[in-house]
């Protein structure tokens, strides 16, 4: 790893390749301690360093990967350049930040992050054998796969052995992948309630909000006193688009791929499972729907429920219908 050091005067202290060691890190900056801050990129190995600082009483600050990217692109770019770069925005105040997360939750977060991959990857086993159905023009299976007692024989529904040994496959990650994710969901459930079991509770009174969208939420948040504003919040979570203008006139909207992708997931999730079933959300969408489009009703009931959300936890009030509902 880089490491450069700047003074207030913005010389040069020290600028040097580094083995990723602590030892190595501690022995370079030991001269300038009282009077230290280590600012480093948000990029997927920041952990070990963040844990090393708050052992060490070092003072940590974590740059935006996106915004640090917008401000000291140039036309050379390797890591000596970003690391002094990197030091001169931390001096001139220019360094933007972005949220530590505390060492306590992290790995559980990351561990249900990991349990939405392999929901994923069993998706896709679902969707081959679907596909493969309709590749050689069978009949519909009739019975949804998603289901563990549904799958028995379904390899013979397949004529040709080469087909039928390629679905028996799938079939086989299925049943393991079943007994994989519960028993993370499981791992998952237990540590959330020793964390938070009031806003886990709390957030099931949400029409929509089940235990893995109350789980994700809760770990991608960590602490709602953080965001001092619901729009900060709404920011955040993808729920709300940035105006792009100039005189006084908006041009256009920019921004969406800026904030949580896991809670703008989480929100888009509640909203399909809010107006499943729901005659009363149903209803509530039909409004909208003829004042703005299918399309941006969704996005007004997905931000409509993060502000609801957003109070919940700061109140630590449970889901008011009457409220939500309300025009």
């Amino acid at each position: 790893m880089y490491l450069c050091i700047v003074n207030h005067d913005g010389e040069i202290m020290a600028h040097k390749n580094l083995p990723t060691e602590p030892e190595a890190f501690l022995k370079l900056i030991e001269p300038y301690r009282e009077d230290i801050v280590v600012g480093v990129e948000c990029v997927f190995l920041w952990y070990w360093l963040a844990d090393l600082c708050a052992d060490e009483g070092i003072p940590f600050i974590l740059g935006h990967a996106l915004y640090m990217k917008a401000i000291h692109g140039g036309k050379a770019k390797n890591d000596k350049v970003d690391s002094e770069k990197i030091s001169r925005m931390s001096r001139g105040g220019m360094f933007p930040m972005a949220y530590v997360y505390p060492r306590k939750m992290r790995a559980d977060r990351d561990l249900l992050r990991r349990r939405c991959f392999f929901v994923r990857k069993r998706a896709e086993l679902l969707a081959h054998i679907q596909n493969t159905n309709s590749q050689y023009n069978l009949k519909p299976i009739g019975r949804r796969l998603d289901r563990k007692k549904n799958r028995e024989g379904v390899g013979e529904h397949f004529p040709l052995p080469g087909v039928r040994k390629s679905v028996e496959a799938d079939i086989q990650l299925l049943d393991y992948y079943d007994i994989v994710i519960k028993d993370l969901e499981n791992y998952i459930k237990r540590m959330t309630k020793t964390h938070n079991p009031h806003a886990y509770y709390l957030l099931q009174s949400v029409d929509g909000i089940g235990p893995i969208l109350a789980m994700t939420i809760i770990y991608e948040i960590e602490d709602i006193k953080r965001f001092p504003r619901v729009q900060n919040f709404s920011s955040y979570a993808r729920l709300v688009k940035c105006s792009r203008g100039s005189a006084g006139k908006i041009h256009g909207f920019g921004g969406g791929k800026v904030g949580n992708v896991h809670l703008k997931w989480a929100f888009s999730a509640a909203t399909a499972l809010l107006l499943r079933g729901n005659p009363r959300g149903q209803q509530y969408l039909a409004r909208l729907e003829k004042k703005h489009g299918k399309g941006k009703a969704l996005s007004i009931i997905g931000a409509r429920l993060g502000r609801a959300v957003y109070f919940m936890l700061q109140r630590g009030e449970p889901f008011d219908r009457e409220k939500f509902y309300a025009s």
